[in-house]
């Protein structure tokens, strides 16, 4: 599904590489999160499989097809920290917004498989569809996002820390919101994050970034992730002292 070789890139100004000679293999349907400390390149390994950045060397590519490329691949859906809605669009317009990108990448005419009022009600915010994002709560805009990006029918789902600004509660309920989803579309899913319980809660495979340069980060197997009750378990305590152990250099 995700190839990444021999894949390099410095910061500008920097002498130290982010990346340097990276391959990670993300298969199709896998769920992964994306951990490491702040400036080891999380949100960089995003932008790159979405093509919004470029690599100094190595190669990516998503289902076969190079990236970047001279468009942005239309099936690979980003889910940014903070939110990125129009302030004047309410939160149906905001959702629409992901159908104008749809029509901007394909030119077969194909109707979306699920509708903007599909998406929202499965998010739990059709009743807020007249709403503007001022007018909604945190979590809620984030469903809007969400749903903005669901309804151009993605393959891939990249998410850069969705939930860190929202409280405990909400944040656990966006967690199973988007285990749900994932389960039922079968989409490819890689979540970045800085919160080992999260990363643990998420990722049936975990990549665990360090300080730079990042040549063969460690992965963790995490197969009970969404499993009912997996935050209560002893396996959960297990793995997330495994990841902070990685994160430690351990």
């Amino acid at each position: 599904m995700i190839e990444i070789r021999s894949l390099t890139i410095t910061y500008p100004g920097q002498a130290t590489p982010v990346f340097h000679t990276l391959d990670w293999r993300v298969g199709r349907g896998e769920a992964w999160a994306v951990i490491g400390p702040s400036g080891c390149g999380k949100s960089t390994l995003l932008y790159l499989i979405a093509g919004l950045r470029t690599p100094d060397a190595g190669s990516i590519s998503v289902t076969g097809e190079r990236v970047p490329r001279k468009q942005n691949r239309g099936k690979t859906g980003l889910v940014l920290q903070e939110y990125g809605l129009l302030p004047w669009r309410t939160v149906r317009e905001n959702a629409e917004l992901g159908l104008q990108i749809r029509r901007f990448y394909r030119q077969d005419g194909r109707q979306p498989t699920r509708s903007v009022d599909y998406w929202l009600e499965r998010l739990g915010i059709g009743d807020l569809a007249e709403k503007y994002p001022s007018q909604v709560s945190g979590g809620q805009r984030q469903r809007t996002a969400i749903a903005r990006t669901l309804v151009v029918d993605p393959d891939v789902l990249l998410l850069d820390e969705p939930f860190s600004a929202l409280d405990a509660l909400t944040r656990e309920d966006m967690q199973g919101l988007i285990l749900d989803i994932q389960g039922e579309t079968g989409l490819t899913m890689i979540l970045v994050t800085h919160n080992i319980e999260e990363a643990v809660v998420l990722g049936r495979r975990i990549l665990v970034l360090t300080a730079p340069p990042n040549t063969d980060p460690r992965e963790i197997e995490n197969p009970q992730a969404g499993g009912p009750g997996f935050r209560q378990t002893p396996e959960f305590l297990r793995k997330t002292t495994e990841v902070r152990q990685a994160l430690a250099g351990g």
